[in-house]
This record gives C-alpha cells, sequence and structure tokens, in this order.
C-alpha cells in the first residue's frame, strides 16, 4: 500500500457534474457504491446536460472493464486514461476503482429505519467500507452540502469535488480594470508616445509591480485624469491606448456611460478587435442594456454584424409554469423580459409617435433572434454578436459549447451576475462565466469588466444596499 494513498468515494452528483472526476484523483483509488450507479442508470435517458454526463461516465465504466482483460472486478479496475480523454495528470502511478461487490448491514438509528433513502445507503456502504480497508482513509466526495453533513454526523470524512473550480476565491477573480498610482508618470519618466487614427498611444516599460493582461484597462483618478486600455505586453514594455470618453459627447444607439466602469465595457464592445467580452455586476447595472447598445450600433448602423442572436440559461427562479405553447422564438420570449425592457428604452423614435415607436420595434425584431440553449449544439454562427445572458447558470462545460459555436466574425458578449446563482451544485467559483473569465484574462482578444454601481433608480440603489 502506498503511503499516503486514500480511497475516494464518489456521489452521484459528482459523476453528473464531471463524467472525468472517475481520473482526477491521481494515484488514489476511486469507489462507487451500489446506489451510484443504480441513480446514474435512473438519468441516463434524455437529452440534458445531466444525461449525456451520466452516458459518459458509463461509456468510460465499460471502457475500464474492457481494458482490465477479463480481471477480477473485486481486485479493482486500473484507472488508466482511455484514448478519448486528455487530462493533465502528475505522476505515472494510477489508482483502482472498485465497486461495492457485496452486501453490507445498514447503519444503526435514524438511517436503518429509512434504509431506502441513497444517501443512507451511500453512507452505509462507507461504513461497511471502512470496516473492510481499516488501514486506508476513506474520504466521501460530494456536492451535496446535506450529505456532507449528515457524514459528518457519522464521522466521515468528507469534502467538495473541488476539481472544477475556476477559483479558490471568488475575490480573486479578474476585474479587467486596475486604478493606476498618483505617481504613474513619474514612476516611467521614459515614456513613447505618438497620436494615430484620432487616438493618443503610450509605450511604457513595465515596473515589477505592474503584471497588466492585453485589454485591461487602467485609469488616473483625480485632476489629471485618464483612462486608458492595454493594447498589448511585449518583452516587458505595454502600449497603453487612450479610451473614447462615452459619458460626454460620444453615445452609443442613444446611450452614455453614467460611470467608469460603463465606459469600459462601451469602450471593449464596440472594439471590433474585441472576440469575446463578459460583464459581471449585480442587478441593475446595466449590462444587458450596454450590450444591446453596442450590438445595434454595430448591426444597424455600421452592419459589421448580420444580426444580434440573444440566448440565456432557462433556470426558474420560482415554481416552474410547465411547457410553454409556439416557436422556438416564442417559448424563449417568457424569458428574455431583460430584453423587451431594454428594447423599450432602446426603440424610443424621437418623431413619428405610436406609429414611429411600432416601425422601429418592427424593425429591431427582425434584427434580433432569440435562440434557445438546448439547440445550440453543431451550430456556427457567421458574423453574428451573440449574447449570453445569465451565464452565471451555465456550468463550465456549456460555457465552451456556446463560445465554441463562434464563427467569422462573431462576437460574443456574456453576462452574469453570480449572486444569483439558480442551477444546483454551481457556486461563484465553478460557475461557467467565472471559468470563461479566468480562462479568457490572458488572451488579447477577450475583454472583462466587473459593473459595481447600480444605475437603475434611487429606488433600487437603496434597496439593493438594505434589504
Amino acid at each position: 500500500m502506498t503511503r499516503g494513498k486514500r480511497i475516494y468515494v464518489l456521489d452521484t452528483n459528482v459523476l453528473m457534474h464531471d463524467p472525468t472526476a472517475l481520473f482526477r484523483f491521481e494515484e488514489h483509488d476511486v469507489f462507487l457504491p451500489m446506489t451510484v450507479l443504480e441513480e446514474l442508470d435512473a438519468a441516463k435517458k434524455g437529452t440534458s446536460e445531466v444525461s449525456r454526463n451520466v452516458r459518459q461516465v458509463s461509456r468510460f465504466i465499460n471502457e475500464l472493464i474492457e481494458q482490465g482483460n477479463g480481471k477480477s472486478i473485486e481486485g479493482g479496475l486500473e484507472l488508466r486514461l482511455p484514448k478519448t480523454l486528455q487530462l493533465k495528470k502528475k505522476g505515472a502511478q494510477v489508482g483502482h476503482l472498485y465497486f461495492q461487490t457485496q452486501n453490507f448491514t445498514p447503519i444503526n438509528g435514524a438511517a436503518a429505519k429509512k434504509k431506502g433513502i441513497p444517501d443512507n445507503l451511500i453512507l452505509a456502504s462507507i461504513v461497511d467500507l471502512r470496516e473492510q480497508r481499516p488501514d486506508v482513509p476513506v474520504v466521501l466526495v460530494s456536492k451535496d452540502i446535506n450529505l456532507r453533513i449528515k457524514a459528518s454526523i457519522y464521522g466521515i470524512q468528507a469534502e467538495d469535488y473541488e476539481n472544477d473550480r475556476a477559483l479558490d476565491d471568488f475575490s480573486l477573480l479578474y476585474k479587467g480594470y486596475n486604478e493606476l498610482p498618483a505617481n504613474f508618470w513619474e514612476k516611467h519618466s521614459e515614456v513613447r508616445s505618438w497620436s494615430e487614427r484620432g487616438h493618443t498611444f503610450y509605450e511604457i516599460k513595465l515596473k515589477k509591480d505592474e503584471a497588466w493582461v492585453a485589454q485591461e484597462f487602467v485609469y488616473l483618478p483625480g485632476e489629471d485624469e485618464i483612462e486608458m486600455r492595454v493594447l498589448r505586453v511585449v518583452d516587458g514594455k505595454a502600449t497603453l491606448q487612450i479610451i473614447d470618453d462615452y459619458r460626454g459627447s460620444h453615445a452609443v444607439w442613444g446611450v452614455h456611460a453614467r460611470n467608469r466602469e460603463q465606459n469600459f465595457a462601451l469602450n471593449a464592445l464596440m472594439d471590433p478587435e474585441v472576440d469575446f467580452v463578459s460583464l459581471l455586476g449585480t442587478a441593475g447595472t446595466g449590462k444587458t442594456l450596454l450590450a444591446l447598445a453596442a450590438g445595434l450600433a454595430q448591426t444597424m448602423d455600421t452592419q459589421r454584424y448580420r444580426e444580434i442572436i440573444m440566448t440565456r440559461a432557462t433556470v426558474s427562479v420560482g415554481e416552474d409554469i410547465g411547457f410553454l405553447p409556439g416557436t422556438e422564438e416564442e417559448k424563449m420570449t417568457p424569458w428574455m423580459g431583460a430584453l423587451t425592457d431594454n428594447l423599450e428604452v432602446l426603440a424610443t423614435p424621437q418623431e413619428g409617435g405610436a406609429w414611429g415607436r411600432q416601425a422601429t420595434n418592427d424593425l429591431l425584431a427582425s434584427r434580433i433572434k432569440i435562440r434557445a440553449m438546448n439547440f445550440m449544439r453543431g451550430r456556427t454562427f457567421l458574423s453574428r454578436y451573440l449574447i449570453i445572458d445569465e451565464a452565471q447558470n451555465l456550468t463550465s462545460k456549456q460555457m465552451k459549447t456556446l463560445i465554441t459555436r463562434a464563427g467569422p466574425g462573431t462576437k460574443i458578449v456574456c453576462l452574469g451576475n453570480v449572486e444569483q446563482i439558480d442551477t444546483p451544485y454551481l457556486t461563484e467559483t465553478t460557475s461557467g462565466l467565472t471559468y470563461g473569465v479566468d480562462r479568457f484574462k490572458d488572451w488579447q482578444h477577450s475583454a472583462h469588466v466587473t459593473l459595481r454601481r447600480g444605475e437603475r433608480s434611487r429606488l433600487a440603489d437603496y434597496a439593493s444596499e438594505m434589504l
């Protein structure tokens, strides 16, 4: 027995969330109770992401059995990576996969009275496993907090599945902008500046404490206020550009930035060199309004994109109202309240009265398409402006599925508020939105802005602060 080796017992929700979890424990062993296999079998039918993950788990296990060449399952299956799977694993040692192959005595007490409950059966199998392998630490891995609490009550060590975390601490998430020190220009005495196509550029040599990335915004507040964007960082030198000011005479489809972060967001949204933009912020910070205004300006005015496509995760906040009638777009309309609310602001003509307003609404509706996320697989969007609303409810795999739909000339904008996650087992650190922000922060064609100030109304601002 390898010193420090452990046995990890996986709960069903871990495998439903990440089918590759079987291979994520390096040289340690993995144990699957029979109850877990039964729950996986019950969830294999359907077209949902969970059902697809369950079927993938079954394929992985079947492949491991075939690789065993008839060896006894009781002796454990080597957790060697299948040829279809590429994972970064440390070390050459591999663990073994064990199954519950014999009956067990249910836990005494309350669990014995309700021994048919899956959670209690899993706990009972762990107690039995510990009796069989007293020399090896056994750890339950589950994304279910209540099951981990039950395990602690019975003296079973339990952990959350953390391999899908984009960050260990959400407060470390990249904001997309940084405040410069008051002595910034004094620190950088050797600065090269020039003007080109109506913009001013600076080239500076970075200091040790300046770890900037491309498309990051930097600003100097005070009397000498200046707002710039890092265009590129090469060989320790950063090229900065003074950004457009959308708070004054400039506007995007009639929308002005009301604060510094909104100005950063509009600059990123209007830049054709930025293919992926993520806007993170609480309710009322203007995420959807800014994204729609920039999309309409580039679709209707400059015709950079052929049309706007808007989608979102259809996760109910309250009780489900059942199936919705109509076409795909009609089914999605109730989920798109943010779209219709913001279009009322953006589709208000200066003249023409009710007739002009209706004509404007019809024109905009013809260039905005609402699509369900369920039918995105296999599609390719060419020269589209794709808005993914409520992206905090997506898993990292769903986020990857959507972003890889982008064809030439397509821009993807992700909007979300991690304080309003409605998808089970997702947290701030495992949300697909957090995953996307963290993975794209170093790419020169992506930008991220965290919006902090609410601009909806004084009532909404007070409610957000006090309630």
